[in-house]
């Protein structure tokens, strides 16, 4: 690539601004897709149809039919004489899962027409573990060149727990308040899980790993109290990889319990969150509607503070950042602009994070 697009490749890293393309996003679940019936979803602020045919194939294409623009996710995919297509429900014009027309039923046998010009955009789209993601390139052209994440701890069978909800956050204020180190004892104040008055000195060493950075396998904090339920000896390991994906990892001796949040940038102020756990322990079982309360509970308050932020950035603060504390926002600042610029530059990624041991009070 020249220089000036390299440059351009790299004005969408501000922090708070831009996404990050030529990156696989999480997009829905697998159980989300039912044959035959599309569904809309809105990804970096792009209309995105995704759905599933008769016979199982992924279908992601742009949500608007190219004719008079209605929502190709309001149709419906069906069997025609070329595979399978989703069927547009304005004017019943088909297209197939490459993008391409196959139909378009207002023709007469007399009306010749090249119905194979017409075209909507076709993201790639991979499903693995039970999770389907949809590649976002910088352009229609852009092919994946790398498969998609795959996450230790997906034990077999549906997930334990999934929740959902839109943070009204550009993606990098929802990453780093949700990675952030220092706000349990404040915004996360439950009986079970620990107060403001009960704050530790803590180092954890960190790596960094694919595409972002992991704290490494340890024992949980002694003033975590929700570990408890787990029993034995748990130990966990917490990564973030780009472009939003933080997972737990938890073992308790042949137990496992994975914790993943997914998150998708909708537009510019809105963020989707999907958290999904996964776990083999008796504890899901035992105690599920507990545990799922507690889940959903911690992320509606990082969805208040969030709220609560959002007044103050308005007016366009220059925001502080200190050491150790806010070490992760500023390792994913620095993963967001070399993977922008590698990309950019068209040469291997070069994660900027070293091993480190961070320290900090909470």
């Amino acid at each position: 690539m020249a220089e000036g697009e390299a440059t351009i490749a790299r004005k969408g890293v501000k922090f708070g601004q831009g996404f990050l393309t030529d990156i696989w996003y999480f997009a829905a679940l697998s159980s989300d897709l039912k044959p035959g019936r599309p569904a809309r979803y809105e990804i970096l602020g792009e209309p995105v149809m995704l759905g599933r045919g008769p016979s199982g194939q992924l279908f992601a294409l742009r949500d608007i039919c190219p004719h008079r623009a209605a929502p190709l996710s309001a149709g419906r995919i069906v069997r025609d004489g070329q595979g399978e297509a989703v069927e547009c429900p304005y004017h019943g014009w088909k297209f197939g899962a490459d993008g391409g027309c196959t139909a378009i039923p207002s023709l007469t046998a007399d009306q010749a027409m090249d119905i194979g010009r017409i075209r909507v955009r076709r993201y790639p789209v991979a499903e693995s573990q039970g999770l389907v993601f949809v590649w976002i390139g910088r352009d229609a052209a852009s092919e994946p060149d790398q498969p998609p994440p795959v996450f230790p701890g997906v034990v077999g069978g549906p997930p334990k727990l999934v929740d959902r909800m839109v943070f009204d956050a550009h993606i990098d204020h929802a990453v780093v308040g949700l990675m952030d180190p220092a706000h349990g004892p404040y915004v996360h104040q439950q009986w079970w899980w620990r107060s403001a008055k009960s704050q530790h000195e803590k180092a954890k060493r960190f790596e960094p790993r694919e595409a972002g950075f992991a704290m490494v396998r340890h024992e949980p904090s002694k003033n975590s109290r929700a570990y408890a339920i787990l029993g034995g000896q748990p130990l966990t390991e917490i990564t973030f990889r780009l472009p939003g994906l933080r997972w737990e990892h938890v073992t308790v001796g042949k137990r496992q319990v994975l914790s993943l949040t997914c998150l998708t940038p909708v537009d510019a102020r809105r963020t989707r969150i999907t958290q999904i756990v996964w776990s083999d322990h008796p504890a899901f079982v035992l105690l599920k509607p507990f545990i799922a309360a507690g889940a959903r509970a911690f992320l509606r308050q990082d969805a208040h503070m969030v709220d609560l932020q959002n007044e103050g950035l308005r007016y366009d603060p220059t925001l502080l950042w200190i050491d150790d504390a806010d070490r992760q926002a500023k390792w994913y600042q620095q993963l967001k602009r070399e993977w922008a610029a590698s990309r950019g530059e068209g040469r291997p990624f070069r994660n900027p994070v070293e091993p480190a041991i961070l320290r900090w009070r909470s």
